[in-house]
């Protein structure tokens, strides 16, 4: 660890301060712990006391309020070894992880999940949000989107999201047409970190040959076990027996609405 990173607060982190993965996560994951009500201190103090080492699926999708397909016999049989910022407790980086990241962020910065949970059969993605909402795209707020934001004495190259093999959105979500001048906020701004999140996701779970679900409301998301004929929602808001499915896109990421 270097001299200037920043250590964790005891106060943020309640246990495991300790651990070798404190020695290699980002600085900014870890100067995010030392705020009062942060997302990642949340995080790491309600996953690392369940995962030791592993946290088992049966319990994961035992989550209650639940609805879905009822849990039944040996299928859901998984050990999960968790992820935090794509690092083990032990220091690791997750495989495949950066080579997934170079294809969908090309040279900008990189996505950044907050959890893995990889298991032998199953990958989870999750990402935590506690006092602030889903990322927008920063170019757009900024007035730099090359797609909306055209000027002939500036050149850009087109947003990547919308044109690189391996990057487009239209991997993990249908955001309708691509965006052209005169667009005010349109579907790649307003939920510009769920795109990135879903394809770095969908793109992993590829690479290692892992079944990958997630399911995304208007304004949250929740995860989702699909096989076969069993369908799981993990979801936590007294609203959820009101929704249903409307469309399936590629990879069987589902959208659902009210």
């Amino acid at each position: 660890m270097s001299d200037d990173r920043v250590t964790p607060s005891p106060k943020q982190i309640l246990s495991g301060a300790g651990e070798p993965i404190f020695r290699v996560l980002p600085a900014g994951v870890l100067a995010n712990m030392v705020i009062p009500g942060s997302e990642n201190a949340l995080l790491w103090n309600l996953v690392y006391p369940l995962a030791q080492p592993t946290v088992r699926l049966v319990d994961l999708l035992g989550a209650r309020p639940l609805w879905g397909t009822p849990l039944s016999g040996d299928e859901f049989v998984d050990e999960l070894k968790p992820y935090f910022w794509g690092y083990s407790v032990e220091g690791e980086r997750l495989e495949g992880l950066d080579a997934v990241l170079a294809r969908v962020d090309g040279q900008g910065p990189r996505t950044e999940i907050d959890l893995y949970l990889r298991g032998a059969n199953h990958l989870v993605v999750a990402e935590v949000k506690n006092l602030a909402t889903p990322g927008r795209c920063s170019r757009y707020a900024a007035g730099r989107c090359p797609e909306i934001h055209i000027e002939e004495s500036v050149l850009r190259d087109p947003c990547r999201y919308w044109e690189q093999d391996g990057a487009r959105f239209e991997t993990a979500l249908d955001f309708g047409q691509r965006p052209v001048p005169g667009n005010e906020s349109p579907p790649c701004d307003r939920h510009y970190q769920l795109g990135r999140t879903l394809m770095v996701g969908i793109s992993l779970a590829e690479r290692l040959g892992l079944p990958l679900r997630a399911a995304y409301v208007p304004s949250h998301c929740f995860p989702r076990y699909e096989d076969g004929s069993v369908r799981i929602n993990i979801e936590v808001f007294p609203w959820a027996g009101r929704m249903e499915r409307i469309t399936r896109f590629p990879h069987e990421v589902v959208v659902v609405g009210t």
